[in-house]
């Protein structure tokens, strides 16, 4: 969109809907109309910050040769582009600390995997984890995951400068761009500190299961989290 194209104001648009559905109320069709406006400046706002973000300048120089263990053996960080000119990389909560990995990380990698080869069309999309390869394997199996690239941060040493200081199993996105034969950080996702009343959230959201419980009565709520296992458990 022409920075200097005029939009029609998001109220004029809602005037103009024609949309009914059967039985509605006059109330009903009210209040819809009103909260198709913010649906209006929602969608405007979204597109405002994804321009401002690929408008930003430079980002530091990426000067550390990474080296990661992929499925198919070791890797070093520019391996991990292959063909593009941008990299997306998911910092996944699995850890050798943990037992299992983070539900909401695994909620959130099992959509993307469904999607993995679409956004392989535009970008490169990697899932590093601090386990083992051969641990992060065999999970991807039980899971079914199918066109994920799982590789170990075996140093630590990219966790450490882009995900945790400290070396915390904690989550992470975050984008590189390769130009020019220089690679540079390009965009992470912030701490955000939650409203009063939710849970912490990124913007924008990644994970479709939110984006479609927020269409619905119930909403996400402040104490439903996804788990790795719906199976009834059996008592010994």
């Amino acid at each position: 969109m022409a920075k200097d194209q005029a939009l029609t104001p998001a109220v004029e648009l809602a005037k103009r809907n024609l949309v009914r559905f059967p039985n509605e109320s006059d109330e009903y069709r009210r209040a819809r109309n009103a909260l198709l406006v913010e649906e209006i400046e929602l969608r405007r706002q979204i597109e405002r910050v994804a321009a401002q973000r690929r408008a930003l300048p430079p980002g530091g120089a990426v000067t550390k040769d990474y080296q990661f263990q992929g499925e198919a053996g070791p890797i070093g960080f520019a391996g991990l582009f292959g063909d593009h000119q941008s990299l997306v990389i998911y910092s996944y909560m699995y850890g050798p600390q943990r037992d299992q990995p983070c539900p909401m990380c695994t909620s959130l990698l099992s959509a993307w995997d469904g999607e993995a080869q679409d956004i392989g069309q535009r970008v490169a999309l990697a899932v590093v984890a601090r386990s083992p390869i051969e641990r992060l394997v065999d999970f991807k199996r039980h899971r079914g995951w199918r066109a994920l690239r799982l590789y170990a941060d075996v140093s630590g040493d990219f966790t450490r400068d882009y995900v945790s200081p400290e070396d915390g199993d904690a989550p992470a996105i975050s984008v590189f761009t390769r130009r020019d034969g220089m690679i540079r950080h390009f965009w992470s996702d912030e701490d955000l500190p939650a409203d009063p009343g939710q849970d912490p959230r990124g913007a924008p959201e990644p994970m479709p299961l939110w984006t479609v419980l927020d269409m619905t009565p119930e909403g996400r709520g402040t104490d439903w989290y996804p788990k790795l296992d719906y199976r009834a458990r059996q008592l010994p």
